[in-house]
C-alpha cells in the first residue's frame, strides 16, 4: 500500500501511509485505538474506498472497491466480531455464497468432504456438521479462518483476533497462524497487545494518529520501545503495587442465586466479601455470569435468592440511586449502553446519577456554573482530550470516553467501586492512567471489584482473584497463587491442576 490517505470529515484516519508485507510472513499492525489500523485494512479489503494512494499485490496494481474484489485477489478478513449464522452448521457457514451444486440443489456431501479436507490439511479439529451455536468462541474463529481458506485466500487479515479468547485458545490460534505461515500464507495481524506482538510477529508496523511511525523487525525491538512508539512518550508498562493491610469489610454478597430469563445462565450460591484497601479481581470467559453479577451489584437486577450488604446494611432491594448515594461507584462494562449519553455534553454526562444531589443544585434547578467548574476540574485531573469546547461524549475517542466515566465515578468519594472491564477497547496510554487511578483508590482504603477479560490486568492489580465458570465461583486465592495458564484452564472449566 503506497501513500494511502483516508479522511472522515475533518478527521484524517490515514495520512499518506506506506505499508508493505512480504509473502509468507506474519506482519503485525500495531497501534492505539484511533491510530488508523482498522481503516487501513478496511481499505485493503474493499470495505472503504481510499482518498488517495495505490495498492499492489505481487507487484501488480489492483483496484479493490469491494470485499468481493478483495476475495478475487485471494484475500480473506477475519473480523473481531464473527460473521457467522448461529443456526447454520460449520459447513453451511463456510460455503455460504460459494455452495457446490448438484444440478440445481446443494451437494451437501461434496461440501462436507471439502470442508473436512481443508480442516485436515491445516490441522483444524472441527466437526463439519456441528451448529455454530454449539461450538466455543475459539472454534468459531477457526470457522472464520476456514471460510477464507475455502475461498483460496493467500493473504489473511486478522482484526484483534484474541480479544474474545482464553489464553489456551490464543495459544491454539498462534499455532494455526504458524502452520498457515509454513504453507506460505501471508498474515496481517492487527492488535494493540504488546505481548502477543512479540510472540507471533515477524515484522511490526506501528501507526500513531493516522501516520506510520516505523516498521521494525521483531528481533530489533522490545515491548517498551513499541509502547513508546505507539504513544509517543515513555510509558510505564509494569504496575507498581504496594503491599497493604486490608481493613474492615465494606461490601458483601451472600449466597446469590439468579437465573437469566433470556440466556438461561444461572448464578449459583455466590458469596464474596470485599474489604477496605483491597482489589478483588474476577476472571472468566465472557458470558459466564459476569454481566449478571455486575447488574445485581449495581442494583439493575434483583437476585432470585441471596442478599447484598453495604457497610453491614442489607441493600438487596435498594435502587441504584440509593446505592450510589450510599457510596457505590459503577464503571460499567459497556460504556455506550450504560455509562454515557452520546449526544449529551461532557458536563451533563458528569452529572448523570447525581441529578438529585444537593451539591449540584441551586434551589430547585441544576447549578450549571458549579457543574461546569466541577467538570473542568475532572477534565484537567483525568487529562481528557477533545477537539472542541462543546464536544459531546460521542465525539470523544474510546479512551477519553472511558476516562470521562472513571473521572465521574471516582470523583464522588465512593467507598466501593465496581469496575467492570475498565480498560476495554482502551489504548495503552489510557490503560496506564486508569490503572494508576484504581490503585490510588486502593491506597485510599476503598474496596474495588475488578471484572476484567485481561488476565495481565487482573494479575497485576488484584490482591485476590476469583474465577467464574457457568455462573459458579470455581476458584479463589491470592493473585500470586495464579499464573496465566492456570487461570485459562479454570476459565475453560478445567481444574487448573495437572491431569
Amino acid at each position: 500500500m503506497k501513500n494511502i490517505s483516508k479522511s472522515f470529515g475533518s478527521v484524517k484516519a490515514n495520512d499518506s501511509i506506506d505499508f508493505s508485507v512480504k509473502k509468507g510472513e506474519i506482519h503485525c499492525l500495531l497501534g492505539e485505538n484511533g491510530a488508523g489500523k482498522s481503516t487501513l485494512v478496511k481499505i485493503l479489503f474493499g470495505l472503504y474506498n481510499k482518498d488517495q494512494g495505490q495498492i499492489k499485490i505481487n507487484g501488480r496494481e489492483v483496484a479493490i472497491k469491494s470485499p468481493a474484489a478483495a476475495i478475487k485477489e485471494k484475500m480473506g478478513m477475519i473480523h473481531q466480531h464473527f460473521m457467522l449464522v448461529d443456526r447454520f452448521s460449520i459447513t453451511e457457514n463456510i460455503i455460504a455464497g460459494q455452495e457446490p451444486t448438484k444440478v440445481i440443489s446443494l451437494d451437501k456431501k461434496k461440501a462436507e468432504a471439502e470442508v473436512k479436507e481443508i480442516s485436515r490439511n491445516f490441522g483444524f479439529e472441527l466437526n463439519p456438521e456441528a451448529l455454530i451455536e454449539n461450538i466455543s468462541v475459539g472454534e468459531q474463529q477457526r470457522v472464520e479462518i476456514l471460510k477464507a481458506l475455502y475461498r483460496e485466500a493467500e493473504i489473511l487479515i486478522l482484526d484483534e483476533p484474541t480479544a474474545v479468547l482464553t489464553p489456551q485458545e490464543t495459544e491454539e490460534l498462534f499455532k494455526i497462524m504458524q502452520s498457515l505461515k509454513k504453507e506460505n500464507k501471508t498474515i496481517i495481524f492487527i492488535t494493540h497487545k504488546l505481548k502477543e506482538t512479540m510472540e507471533i510477529a515477524d515484522r511490526i508496523t506501528i501507526l500513531r494518529d493516522g501516520k506510520k511511525i516505523e516498521t521494525v523487525e521483531k528481533s530489533d525491538t522490545s515491548p517498551q520501545k513499541l509502547a513508546n512508539m505507539m504513544v509517543g512518550r515513555d510509558v510505564l508498562l509494569n504496575v507498581e503495587k504496594d503491599n497493604k493491610e486490608t481493613g474492615a469489610e465494606i461490601f458483601r454478597l451472600e449466597n446469590l442465586n439468579y437465573k437469566n430469563p433470556i440466556s438461561g445462565l444461572e448464578l449459583k450460591d455466590i458469596s464474596i466479601t470485599f474489604k477496605k484497601g483491597e482489589i478483588v479481581g474476577l476472571a472468566g470467559v465472557e458470558g459466564n455470569g459476569q454481566l449478571e453479577l455486575e447488574e445485581i451489584i449495581a442494583g439493575l437486577k434483583n437476585p432470585d435468592r441471596g442478599e447484598v450488604y453495604f457497610n453491614s446494611q442489607k441493600i438487596t432491594k435498594l435502587s441504584t440511586r440509593k446505592r450510589r448515594n450510599m457510596g457505590l461507584a459503577h464503571i460499567p462494562s459497556d460504556r455506550n449502553k450504560r455509562g454515557l449519553v452520546g449526544n449529551f455534553s461532557l458536563a451533563k454526562n458528569i452529572l448523570l446519577g447525581s441529578e438529585w444531589n444537593e451539591q449540584f443544585k441551586n434551589k430547585f434547578a441544576i447549578d450549571f456554573d458549579y457543574l461546569n467548574n466541577y467538570t473542568e476540574k475532572i477534565v484537567e485531573q483525568y487529562d481528557l482530550r477533545f477537539s472542541k469546547k462543546n464536544s459531546t461524549a460521542a465525539e470523544l475517542s474510546g479512551g477519553n470516553q472511558q476516562k470521562l466515566i472513571i473521572g465521574r465515578e471516582l470523583s464522588r468519594g465512593a467507598e466501593f467501586i465496581l469496575a467492570a472491564q475498565p480498560t476495554r477497547g482502551v489504548d495503552i496510554g489510557a490503560i496506564e492512567f486508569i490503572h494508576s487511578q484504581l490503585l490510588k483508590m486502593r491506597a485510599e482504603s476503598k474496596a474495588l471489584f475488578l471484572i476484567s477479560a485481561e488476565l495481565d490486568e487482573l494479575m497485576s492489580l488484584s490482591d485476590r482473584i476469583l474465577v467464574i465458570y457457568e455462573g459458579e465461583i470455581v476458584a479463589s486465592g491470592r493473585s500470586e497463587e495464579f499464573n496465566q495458564e492456570k487461570l485459562g484452564l479454570l476459565m475453560a472449566g478445567h481444574s487448573g491442576e495437572e491431569e
